[in-house]
């Protein structure tokens, strides 16, 4: 990617499952990225979804559950590795925040070898959550 491309951020946009998919695969982040009709669901019932863009390619994704009120869920945040390193997932955030306000907490999981990335980003690591894991 040359550094002087211009990224175009959205918000809500109809996606591609392919898309979406590809950004998937393309990040490294462990998705279901060849189930495309479960993509396309996760898609769908998400209530924010924040997307980066160079020109008409899906690089980045925030992907996000909310009660508009009190909590929020991170389900997805997945930058291609060709464009990592640039700030678009932090800005991804950072847009999923002004969105929300300051009266809503940003919660996630993060995949193991995420770890140290999202406290530079301005998350604080926890230890009182719980989960029931997915069968599939």
């Amino acid at each position: 990617m040359e550094s002087n491309v211009q990224l175009t951020y959205k918000l809500n946009v109809p996606l591609d499952p392919k898309d979406v998919a590809n950004v998937f695969k393309e990040s490294g982040i462990k998705r279901p990225a060849d189930d495309l009709p479960r993509i396309k669901q996760m898609i769908d019932n998400a209530d924010l979804t924040f997307t980066a863009w160079d020109q008409n390619k899906l690089v980045g994704i925030a992907r996000a559950i909310t009660d508009y009120c009190y909590c929020c869920y991170l389900s997805d945040l997945a930058v291609d590795k060709a464009y990592q390193h640039k700030g678009i997932g932090k800005h991804l955030v950072e847009l999923l925040q002004e969105e929300l306000g300051e009266t809503v907490a940003l919660i996630l999981l993060s995949s193991p070898i995420a770890m140290d990335y999202y406290p530079r980003i301005g998350f604080e690591k926890i230890d009182n959550g719980f989960r029931i894991a997915r069968k599939n």
